[in-house]
């Protein structure tokens, strides 16, 4: 009798343990990333942003808020937020309260899924079929019925009313002590708002510095970024895999990017140019899946330096 049920316990024990670590301490472990960057021309000073991504709050969340509140001691020259900002159709007021002390900060945002429509219960198994099938989102299946909209357009008015741009489909330029940076976004890809013939064209002469900026790092995005000369893009969305396996990496990225890159810094090509790409992992999960394994939850403060 030992024999035969000892290893199903000793199993279970282990899956539990490994659940109450990653939803009780590891997804509010939060992290900061730190990147330097070679975009910028020769000469120009350096640029510290910060970027923040797929918060997903939930009403209550009271050590993410303080967090996100304490970022704005790093002192970034702007902020980038890259969507995903809600889990919680009565969230606004609390991500607004969270990222306050950001908003006093140049910034600009896009939006994702998650900011659009409330989340619902998934089954886990559904994002390696994805992955198999290569249809996420909206690309390739049915519209969700039943979506959950969540009041987007006080989050919009909120971020707006601080100053922050809005990069939905658009362009938009900073200025900052003497340098201007230009900011061209994308609505987001993982269910088809992306609008890149309103955008096309590349960097503007005019800006000192350009870049791209979009919520899920599709390679029909990516491609396009790329092929127009923008030497750098931000996303967020993966969640770095957010339930990664311990020295193998993250099985899924929720969309058509590779899992080598899913979260950090790499390089992507493109009818012959590279570009660098920064894949936020994010600080939150949705609110039905509130863990993490070896994928904590971070922001990062890239500083952007001048080339090689």
């Amino acid at each position: 009798m030992r024999a035969r049920y000892g290893i199903p316990l000793g199993i279970t024990a282990a899956g539990a343990a490994g659940l109450v670590y990653a939803a009780g301490f590891e997804a509010r472990s939060f992290r900061l990333r730190r990147v330097t960057i070679p975009v910028l021309p020769a000469g120009m000073r350096p640029l510290r942003v910060l970027q923040v991504s797929d918060i997903h709050l939930v009403s209550g969340q009271r050590k993410k808020q303080h967090w996100l509140r304490s970022l704005a001691g790093l002192r970034p020259d702007f902020v980038i937020n890259t969507g995903d900002n809600l889990s919680d159709p009565e969230g606004v007021p609390e991500v607004l309260d969270a990222l306050g002390p950001l908003m006093e900060f140049p910034g600009a945002y896009v939006f994702g899924s998650n900011d659009y429509y409330g989340p619902k219960p998934r089954n886990p198994a559904r994002y390696l079929i994805e992955k198999a099938t290569g249809l996420h989102g909206l690309n390739g299946n049915a519209p969700a019925v039943g979506a959950i909209h969540n009041p987007w357009e006080d989050l919009r008015d909120g971020f707006d009313a601080a100053g922050w741009l809005n990069l939905t489909n658009t362009r938009g330029i900073l200025k900052l002590e003497g340098v201007t940076v230009e900011l061209t976004g994308l609505d987001d890809p993982h269910i088809k708002r992306d609008r890149y013939t309103e955008v096309a064209g590349g960097p503007s002469n005019a800006a000192d510095f350009s870049m791209g900026v979009v919520h899920a790092p599709y390679l029909r995005v990516l491609d396009s970024f790329t092929a127009d000369g923008y030497p750098l893009v931000l996303a967020g969305h993966t969640h770095g895999g957010q339930l990664c396996i311990p020295f193998y990496g993250a099985l899924v990225t929720n969309c058509d990017l590779d899992t080598d890159r899913v979260k950090g810094l790499s390089t992507h090509t493109s009818q012959g140019r590279t570009s660098y790409l920064h894949v936020s992992a994010g600080c939150g999960t949705n609110r039905y899946t509130p863990v993490r394994f070896a994928c904590p939850p971070e922001a990062t403060l890239m500083t952007l330096v001048g080339r090689e």
